[in-house]
């Protein structure tokens, strides 16, 4: 057996249907309970989102915000995309768009929970994330390391999926060959992660936003130039997320499936990745910095992933492969065939741009994939950081964070000049680890983000600015705000 086929079954386990229900079950609860919180607090959450609230101990909001968005808009939303439509089928697009909505409710519990159990490490800098609320919260210490320890390992396989697309990407646009591209990451990186989360969060305070823009004013421009085929673009990603499509009405299982899978991966609600970024800023109260990373879900998975949707849909250059059918080449179980030879993933991308803006296409999406994976492996190690950081109790050795980080350069390193099967298949169960343990934790923990909630509604109600004080909400082990 080999490591493909060990990484396949292990995958097959952790991303079963059971945590598909999960994800979508849970979404809906929070939903429920928070009375959509995720759509009535729209304006405060626009309002929140640029505060320059700020401290020695913590970055603002929207520097937190940014951080987050630097681990949810990465390679997911580029190539995870084309990965969903290539197993899934167009409407897949529809079911991310469910766990989005859904999970932006998670979301805003698990951001919510980091910022009322949040904690310093021994430099006074806020540190925070699941580990420290199953703990503070729950009292469970050995869940938290587990979880940490998950955590820790999930980042590097993370890590992984992003610098294999970056090395992929620059061989494909520019043919340099995979160990320069390597050599070159693994030295911009490390000159980074030595300046700890500040520097962290200041390169991706300006890199998230510029790359953005520019990459959806690019897809803009070519859905413009394929406007008559938006209305059938919306019909077959509907038809095809509820079976009643011809081409592809066998495969509505299989685009919950991967649309829930790579939902997840790309905007991270209920996963616990943007709990650690939200604990990071400085705010008067948890409930606001829960509303920003709430909404940060909408940015990359309503925004930016389903520009990529409509870029590939609408130009028609997708491949997509019958999942009856196992156990033969990709190019023997196609049901829809119009990229044979062509890897599902980047490549998609860069053909649909390049068929209308010739000579273009390729190098602009291995420009966009730059910046896109490489804050992600920013965000990644600053999660990975804070849960060896609480694993140390908040007081890391030099030599523990030193060989930490060579281990993280080294993984990524690894992958990135690995399958990119594999390297993929990795990076979904350290999503699904994550997120089992950690969907589990915030359902047994959500009463004290619930009543935040309340409070942060009450203050608002009679025109106050929202301060928390969690003696009076009988929240408890709070050591920041009892401060």
């Amino acid at each position: 057996m080999n490591v493909e086929s060990i990484v396949n079954a292990v995958l097959a386990v952790v991303w079963s249907p059971y945590l598909v229900v999960l994800c979508l079950a849970t979404g809906l609860y929070f939903s429920v309970r928070t009375r959509f919180v995720q759509l009535r607090a729209l304006p405060d959450m626009l309002r929140l989102m640029f505060r320059h609230e700020r401290s020695d101990a913590g970055v603002s909001p929207f520097q937190a915000l940014s951080l987050s968005l630097s681990s949810r808009v990465g390679v997911g939303n580029i190539a995870g995309v084309a990965m969903a439509i290539a197993f899934g089928g167009p409407g897949a697009i529809f079911w991310m768009w469910i766990v989005a909505f859904l999970g932006a409710s998670s979301a805003f519990i698990e951001s919510t929970l980091a910022q009322i159990y949040k904690d310093r490490d021994a430099k006074g800098q806020y540190r925070g994330g699941p580990a420290y609320y199953i703990e503070k919260g729950l009292g469970q210490r050995w869940y938290a390391v587990l979880f940490a320890l998950v955590t820790v390992l999930a980042g590097a396989m993370l890590a992984g999926t992003q610098s294999n697309a970056i090395t992929s990407a620059v061989n494909e646009a520019w043919d340099v060959p995979v160990m320069v591209t390597t050599c070159v990451l693994l030295v911009v990186l490390a000159a980074i992660l030595l300046g700890g989360v500040r520097r962290i969060a200041r390169v991706a305070e300006w890199v998230v936003p510029v790359m953005a823009v520019a990459y959806l004013l690019v897809t803009a421009v070519v859905m413009v130039l394929n406007v008559e085929r938006v209305p059938e673009v919306i019909a077959l990603v509907l038809r095809s997320a509820f079976g009643v499509d011809a081409a592809f009405g066998a495969m509505i299982g299989t685009a919950i499936q991967w649309g829930v899978r790579r939902g997840v991966l790309s905007n991270e609600a209920g996963m616990g990745s943007g709990a650690h970024p939200a604990a990071a800023a400085e705010v008067s109260h948890p409930v606001k910095q829960g509303l920003v990373q709430s909404f940060s879900v909408y940015i990359d998975t309503m925004v930016v992933c389903s520009a990529t949707a409509f870029l590939i849909l609408s130009t028609g250059l997708y491949n997509v492969y019958d999942p009856a059918v196992n156990g033969v080449p990709d190019e023997a179980r196609l049901l829809l065939g119009n990229l044979p030879g062509v890897e599902a993933g980047p490549r998609f991308v860069q053909h649909a741009v390049e068929s209308a803006l010739p000579g273009f296409g390729k190098s602009f999406v291995a420009l966009a994939i730059l910046p896109f994976a490489f804050t992600t492996i920013l965000a990644l190690y600053y999660m990975a950081e804070t849960n060896v950081s609480y694993l140390c109790r908040d007081r890391p050795r030099g030599w523990v964070m030193g060989t930490f980080q060579l281990l993280f350069l080294a993984a990524t390193g690894y992958s990135a000049m690995n399958s990119a099967t594999v390297a993929w298949a990795l990076g979904d169960i350290g999503v699904g680890m994550m997120s089992w343990l950690n969907i589990i934790a915030i359902l047994l923990l959500q009463r004290p983000a619930l009543a935040a909630l309340r409070d942060y509604e009450d203050h608002r109600r009679h025109g106050r600015d929202p301060l928390f004080n969690p003696k009076l909400l009988g929240v408890r082990n709070t050591s920041v705000w009892a401060q």
